[in-house]
């Protein structure tokens, strides 16, 4: 039995992310008490017998308090039992959510005559925290669209060749910010620049003239030795401290040319050495692509 719990506040994506789980065979069950997660669990194991279902359920802000407080105990009494459980989180920022709310004119579950929008923002922060702190995996929707969400939770969640942690090695530029479920970022914004050569600015860090021109650089090359150095003494380490995911963010100014040659290359790099090493490329815009506004 796999069971995948969401969660995160109103507006993150909580729907998208069952919507995508359903379409890759799992049994989805939107808002379900999370005091019913051991019934739920006990039920479906001795239905199960010799097949190995795959559950994802919606725990958020509509439980009440009090059962969200337990979440905690409730969780660690699956595992307990092998349940192979990931509990994946989606957030934005609070000026993404309010204009999602804003666009759609829907109403925020903790909205009332008392509380306005942005206080119920706030105030499901502190209502799920005690999810937030279990989360195995955290994606922040804030700039995301939901393509890029779709293929952000199947590359993560789906996506694992095998048990054990999930590498993600990921490019990204300053100028969009940096990823917040990162765990450990480089900045390589020190780095010679493609972009300021006016044959290769079309280009990204996949493609061939950027690769031999940043493969020409001594610079370059010591960042590399340097990061992948690090990368293969210590990601080892998380893994052994039984970290489902980890994310290693690689950023450059504009997430096009650097930091994706930079990931690409330490990414094929690290699968040698580790398995489950996933890359994804944040912001990069390919030739036949119109740059963001």
């Amino acid at each position: 039995m796999r069971l995948i719990i969401v969660s995160g506040r109103s507006g993150s994506g909580k729907s998208t992310a069952l919507d995508v789980l359903e379409d890759n065979d799992f049994y989805c069950i939107d808002n379900l008490p999370a005091m019913l997660l051991p019934e739920l669990a006990e039920r479906t194991l001795l239905a199960a017998e010799l097949v190995h279902p795959q559950i994802a359920v919606s725990i958020d802000a509509r439980n009440a308090p009090n059962q969200l407080e337990r979440f905690p105990e409730l969780l660690a009494g699956l595992r307990e039992r092998h349940i192979v459980c990931d509990v994946l989180y989606l957030d934005a920022d609070d000026e993404t959510l309010l204009k999602r709310f804003s666009e759609t004119r829907r109403r925020h579950p903790l909205t009332n005559e008392s509380r306005s929008l942005a206080e119920a923002i706030r105030d499901e922060k502190v209502l799920l925290s005690p999810i937030t702190d279990l989360a195995d995996l955290t994606i922040d929707t804030s700039h995301l669209n939901l393509y890029q969400l779709r293929d952000s939770i199947k590359l993560r969640l789906l996506d694992k060749p095998e048990p054990g942690t999930a590498f993600l090695i990921e490019s990204f530029g300053f100028k969009r910010g940096v990823p917040v479920d990162a765990d450990v970022v480089f900045d390589i914004r020190c780095l010679p620049n493609p972009y300021w050569k006016p044959d290769l600015r079309a280009y990204c860090g996949l493609d061939q003239p950027i690769i031999e021109y940043l493969n020409e650089q001594t610079d370059v090359e010591e960042m590399y030795a340097d990061i992948y150095a690090y990368l293969a003494k210590w990601l080892p380490r998380f893994a052994a401290s039984n970290r489902a995911y980890v994310t290693v963010a690689i950023g450059c100014t504009g997430g096009q040319h650097r930091s994706v040659y930079m990931a690409q290359r330490l990414g094929e790099s690290l699968r040698q050495e580790l398995s489950n090493v996933q890359i994804r490329h944040r912001d990069v815009v390919r030739i036949d692509e119109k740059p963001h506004a």
